[in-house]
């Protein structure tokens, strides 16, 4: 059996979540394989609104087992709390839930070193959600990260100890005061208490060897889901650096991430918002900034899920959804979030990037809002309302015109379309 891989192929925030949720009941296993609580994946159904940070969004369905990756790493804090309120709505995600032992942990002063971070970068902050992932992935290369295979371990205390005052000398080389920060309203010395406490509880957590489990169960014939987080614009190696995220978020990230060779690689499906958002920091050509993007932000309640923070929107980017697709080798799209555009008249695509004089539809090294003007197609809109549409049969001829036009220059077929929030607002061909 192989490995499918679901991922976004923007500047996250596609709605990988949903689509998740959508397929994991033609599968046996969801395994996420990168990223931290820095993720939101919001699922909604009957009536309820769920953000996951770090669980799969496979965890709604009993039946599957959801996997939490090698190439994950997790605050034992947030993990827990997402726990408990998903049991508060009745949604016992222990019981189907496996860790890798090669999860890295997040410690609590991971979360100050990068506060202190972004506070110093002034105008050149990246946009960070301050929880600590930079740094955390920073000890993992450095080889001195704390895995959660360690946490059963006599040492794990005084390996925690040991790391805490390395951070902690930096820290000091900052001059800054551990009292003056908090973590999700909680003074440092509290944070911590609650950590340790979350790691006690994660000691009754199903641990497993996830690469092992894996290829096993593809041996087996199980059939498996790689869930991404984050997108590809946001990859530390091939996105617009250093306005990125630290793990890399492509399909090469499922092998690295699960323990997987490539060869167990199976179907790859790429996930796309119907226009561009994102958050924080970062350069983003198609950004409007006008009476459109405003409203684009209005009708999809384009605020982070994990950080409030508004998403800056724009139109559609086919240079970069182009650059996505090659990189991760894209077999289906799957378009978000269509009914967003409902109200809009007249909708524009970039077709290509103007700089230095010529056109290019190439992705650059360095992009630039400064450097690259965009350069649009332009559409009519549908201009009416898409719910209570149940088939791409139905759909209004400009929509399908759409859809066509990115199939023809991106050379893959949409075989999705999601057309509101609910898991039931998803068309398939």
């Amino acid at each position: 059996m192989k490995v499918d891989v679901i991922l976004g192929l923007q500047w996250g925030d596609e709605g990988k979540g949903k689509i998740v949720d959508v397929f994991t009941p033609h599968y046996d296993i969801i395994a996420r394989f990168q990223g931290g609580p820095n993720a939101g994946h919001t699922i909604e159904f009957e009536g309820k609104k769920f953000v996951l940070h770090t669980i799969p969004s496979g965890v709604f369905h009993p039946t599957t087992v959801n996997l939490i990756g090698n190439g994950v790493i997790i605050d034992p804090f947030i993990f827990i709390r997402e726990i408990d309120k998903l049991a508060e709505a009745g949604i016992q995600a222990k019981k189907n839930l496996l860790i890798s032992t090669r999860a890295h942990l997040i410690l609590p002063t991971h979360r100050m070193l990068d506060a202190l971070s972004e506070s110093r970068k002034g105008q050149s902050k990246i946009g960070s959600t301050l929880k600590g992932i930079g740094p955390a992935y920073t000890d993992k290369f450095a080889r001195n990260g704390l895995r959660v295979g360690n946490i059963n371990e006599k040492s794990f205390m005084e390996r925690y100890h040991a790391l805490k005052e390395i951070h902690l000398h930096t820290i000091g080389s900052y001059s800054a005061d551990l009292a003056g920060f908090t973590f999700d309203g909680l003074s440092f010395d509290s944070y911590e208490e609650k950590w340790f406490e979350a790691i006690t509880r994660m000691k009754s957590f199903h641990m497993v060897e996830g690469e092992q489990f894996l290829n096993k169960s593809l041996d087996e014939g199980k059939n498996v889901l790689a869930e991404g987080a984050q997108g590809t614009l946001l990859d530390v190696d091939f996105g617009s650096y250093p306005f990125v995220t630290s793990s890399n978020t492509i399909t090469a990230g499922a092998c690295s991430g699960l323990g997987i060779s490539p060869h167990r690689i199976g179907r790859i499906y790429g996930v796309f918002k119907a226009y561009c958002t994102r958050v924080g920091a970062g350069p983003f050509p198609t950004e409007l900034k006008d009476e459109a993007g405003a409203l684009i932000r209005c009708n999809g309640n384009e605020f982070g899920s994990t950080t409030g923070r508004p998403r800056r929107c724009g139109w559609l980017d086919l240079p970069a959804l182009k650059y996505s697709i090659m990189l991760n080798g894209v077999d289906t799209l799957i378009m978000m979030k269509a009914d967003v555009l409902n109200t809009f008249e007249k909708i524009k695509i970039c077709k290509k990037y103007k700089t230095g004089g010529r056109l290019t539809d190439e992705f650059p090294f360095e992009l630039s809002d400064d450097t690259l003007e965009p350069v649009y197609h332009e559409m009519n809109g549908w201009n009416i309302q898409l719910a209570g549409i149940q088939s791409f049969g139905t759909l209004p001829n400009q929509l399908s015109e759409y859809i066509r036009y990115i199939e023809k220059e991106t050379g893959i077929p949409i075989e999705m379309i999601s057309i509101g929030p609910d898991r039931i607002q998803t068309l398939k061909r």
